[in-house]
């Protein structure tokens, strides 16, 4: 019985991302013990890693962090953050998200001087500060949630109630892949969750992902690419790649 629990509870954690020991135990009908003591097997097994008041995916270590990711394909991650940058109109609230896509974004946003009354709405502690510059030409608000500390992110079910809260005109979402059937996916579950809703309360949103991320997929699909307005990209890609996606494409020099 017990190894069957367990195998329940790694299924939640892996289908949800993040799972708190109180609906954990609601779940499988036992006590808060009971899962922190299963949660703690599960980690010494190498398939879940405890957070506070709940466990995520093991899958979040494969990761790259924040500053290693920034560094790959910086060229084109800078074009398209100015690229990006460019969509936005003064007065606009728009939801930034967290990656180092989004934080070349961030920093184009400080530096565009014309564009006044921003509402910047982000789970990226790390895009937080990037935008503080800027501050108070626009009003930077983040996310609650659980750290992640690779991406310094916020994510898990605290996040939630905050975005359901809020309607904004733009999300600029980054991804992993990019892939005409699959869609947009991301490698991290709870941070794809954070993706979607924010998708559900902006009235368009924007794909952001260099040319690396065109054909691949990943574990955690975010939605269709038809659920997106715009990808902004950057890099080289093979011809008729870009054509072939169901989306209008940017192309940022």
């Amino acid at each position: 019985m017990t190894a069957a629990r367990r195998a329940a509870l790694a299924r939640l954690v892996a289908t949800r991302g993040f799972v708190r020991v109180t609906d954990a135990a609601a779940e499988l009908g036992v006590s808060d013990v009971t899962v922190r003591g299963d949660l703690s097997a599960l980690e010494r097994d190498g398939t879940v890693i405890r957070v506070h008041g709940g466990a995520m995916p093991v899958s979040t270590l494969r990761e790259p962090t924040l500053e290693a990711a920034r560094d790959r394909d910086a060229a084109a991650k800078r074009a398209i953050g100015y690229a990006a940058a460019e969509l936005v109109v003064s007065g606009e609230s728009l939801y930034l998200d967290a990656g180092s896509t989004a934080l070349a974004m961030a920093e184009a946003l400080v530096q565009r001087t014309d564009v006044t009354d921003l509402v910047i709405v982000t789970s990226g502690l790390t895009i937080a500060l990037a935008l503080e510059p800027a501050v108070p030409r626009h009003t930077v608000i983040v996310t609650g949630g659980t750290l992640r500390p690779l991406q310094h992110s916020l994510v898990g079910p605290y996040a939630a109630p905050m975005l359901d809260t809020l309607r904004l005109d733009s999300a600029y979402i980054g991804c992993n892949g990019v892939d005409a059937a699959a869609g947009a996916t991301n490698r991290n579950l709870p941070d794809a969750e954070i993706k979607r809703r924010a998708m559900g309360i902006s009235s368009r949103s924007i794909l952001l992902a260099d040319a690396s991320k065109i054909g691949v997929t990943d574990l955690a699909v975010i939605a269709p690419l038809t659920d997106f307005d715009t990808l902004v990209t950057a890099g080289a890609v093979s011809p008729g790649t870009l054509e072939a996606l169901p989306l209008d494409v940017r192309l940022a020099a």
